[in-house]
């Protein structure tokens, strides 16, 4: 068999092979073409087909293995998306790239990459699924493999700043938009993924702005690749239009009933200043307490400091029964989590 011939077989068989084995070898096909044109050592070039068939077998044999255990994709009808899931699925079949607009409380954070497995995706790499902050991503991925019927780090994992959870035989992979732009650098065609799923897209992050440039230009380098933009509220129109008109699917929210109360405060002073809010909030979480005993209270500070104080002056009250947690960037994974973990009080 001539080396030309040789190259022809084995390009027949990349489909068979994951995405990161597939693009390799066409890489070193095209390299090995060019010395086949200039005449190079015909006996060289076909131990090196030779390396890379054997490659390519192994990769069809890990792909099937990888089809056998992927996960069984359940729903839940109360979230407003999966009323939508069969629109959903035709739209990732049929397009490199869907745009949904989903509102809080949609469920498309969880499902979409449930319906990316129902949609055939997964097979060839994984589905990645960026999330702006790392304790969104663990949350997200703990959620969704608690959906699956398992535990984070198998089917699903997470990566995130100085921990990684994800095995070789992972499907979906959770990840901070950070991660994903690092692993871009390193890996220009993101040849380990066969969807990527940018979630929040709305808070336009240099991360994702610069996660968008590079998928738009990558779907037409890898015809292969689905991008899924989502976000809760997203100029839709801009971002089809940025990816050549790509469809916009809109899934509605599921609204919880919501009390909004105006509290006064400063009462009868006058001399009160807007550098107060960390005092006054200190003080409505006292009255909460004071008043209900069930329910926790999630309170919204503009600082890390003003985080600091409002947990200091918490802690010298005498609220019984209540945990009282920071949350905020530059805590560790493991702190961040402890807001996750149920308590015996408030």
């Amino acid at each position: 068999m001539t080396l030309n011939e040789r190259i022809v077989k084995i390009e027949e068989k990349l489909p068979d092979a994951l995405a990161s084995d597939r693009w390799a070898a066409t890489r070193q096909l095209a390299a090995i073409k060019k010395q086949v044109y200039r005449r190079s050592n015909a006996r060289r070039l076909h131990k090196r087909l030779d390396g890379i068939l054997r490659r390519l077998e192994t990769s069809a044999n890990r792909k099937q293995l990888r089809k056998k255990r992927l996960p069984r994709v359940t729903y839940d009808d109360r979230l407003p998306i999966v009323a939508h899931r069969e629109e959903i699925l035709a739209a990732i079949k049929s397009h490199p790239v869907v745009i949904i607009s989903g509102e809080t409380g949609s469920g498309k954070t969880t499902q979409i990459p449930k319906f990316c497995i129902e949609a055939g995706r997964g097979l060839d790499g994984k589905i990645g699924c960026t999330q702006p902050r790392r304790i969104a991503a663990t949350s997200v991925c703990r959620r969704i493999a608690e959906e699956l019927g398992e535990t984070a780090g198998h089917s699903v994992g997470y990566k995130i700043r100085f921990k990684d959870t994800t095995a070789p035989d992972t499907c979906i992979k959770v990840m901070t938009d950070g991660i994903l732009l690092a692993e871009a650098q390193s890996d220009p065609l993101l040849a380990d993924y066969d969807t990527i799923i940018v979630d929040e897209a709305h808070e336009r992050s240099l991360n994702i702005d610069f996660i968008l440039g590079i998928l738009r230009t990558l779907v037409d380098r890898r015809p292969d690749l689905k991008v899924i933009v989502t976000s809760a509220t997203i100029d839709t129109e801009k971002f089809s239009r940025a990816f050549n008109d790509a469809p916009v699917i809109d899934v509605s929210g599921r609204m919880f009933p919501v009390e909004v109360r105006y509290v006064d405060y400063a009462g009868d002073r006058s001399d009160r200043s807007d550098a107060d809010y960390v005092e006054a909030a200190v003080h409505t979480v006292d009255r909460i307490c004071r008043r209900t005993a069930a329910g926790d209270i999630l309170v919204f500070m503009p600082t890390e400091q003003d985080i600091r104080e409002t947990i200091e002056m918490l802690s010298g009250r005498t609220c019984r029964d209540v945990t009282i947690l920071p949350l905020f960037a530059r805590l560790s994974g493991r702190e961040q989590a402890r807001v996750f973990s149920p308590g015996p009080g408030r």
